[in-house]
């Protein structure tokens, strides 16, 4: 007796999230790298929902823990910057000065709030993860190519790497954790174009120790 044929079964595809869905998703994300900016990685999950506006349900519908939190916004600010690293890069490549592209991306990585990669330096978030390494390498590969562009053309002094690029762009975006600074947004672009015109050649003083690489910030 034949066997009837085994018909394959269609497979489902899985549904698209809701557009609101995805945008309380995207809100609270963006509300969670404000308070890292603000408080650290011991962000208030409390406070996270409420500036993003949404319920403390809707919250943990979309992210189990602080940690799967924290992961997600570093993420998201790690493919930002880059994305403006990139965007420099080609700029460059189209003829336009390479430190002044740089002055760019710097001011561009603010507006990004950098300062809430800090879980990148908190030995319980998980750096090693494969989103995480993968993001970063992207991020890594950019920022060098630009300070490599910079040095090469002349326009950047020799003793400063691109730790220390990112470093102080960290230091000067961020108010110290707790003390609720007013209006600190207001003189971000302006104490970062000091710090720029002081990497501009030529040096006006030998800076001591050595100058910083992203593996460095890693291994801290």
């Amino acid at each position: 007796m034949a066997t009837a044929p085994v018909t394959e079964q269609p497979q489902r595809r899985a549904p698209r999230p809701r557009a609101d869905a995805v945008r309380n998703r995207e809100r609270i994300v963006a509300a969670a790298r404000e308070l890292l900016v603000e408080h650290g990685t011991e962000l208030p999950l409390d406070e996270v929902a409420r500036r993003a506006g949404v319920g403390n349900a809707t919250l943990y519908r979309n992210f189990k823990d602080r940690g799967e939190l924290l992961h997600h916004v570093v993420l998201t600010v790690t493919d930002h910057v880059t994305d403006h690293a990139e965007r420099a890069l080609a700029a460059e490549e189209a003829g336009e000065d390479s430190f002044e592209v740089l002055r760019g991306f710097v001011h561009a990585a603010a507006d990004e709030r950098i300062g809430a990669l800090c879980p990148l330096l908190n030995a319980t978030f998980d750096k090693d993860h494969p989103e995480v390494v993968a993001s970063l390498d992207r991020l890594t590969a950019a920022i060098e190519d630009l300070i490599g562009r910079a040095h090469a053309a002349g326009r950047l002094r020799p003793d400063v790497g691109v730790g220390d690029l990112m470093v102080a762009l960290s230091q000067l975006t961020r108010p110290l954790p707790g003390t609720a600074c007013l209006g600190f947004d207001r003189y971000v672009h302006r104490h970062l174009q000091l710090f720029l015109d002081g990497l501009m050649t030529p040096a006006r003083s030998e800076l001591p120790g050595e100058a910083a690489t992203l593996e460095d910030l890693r291994q801290d």
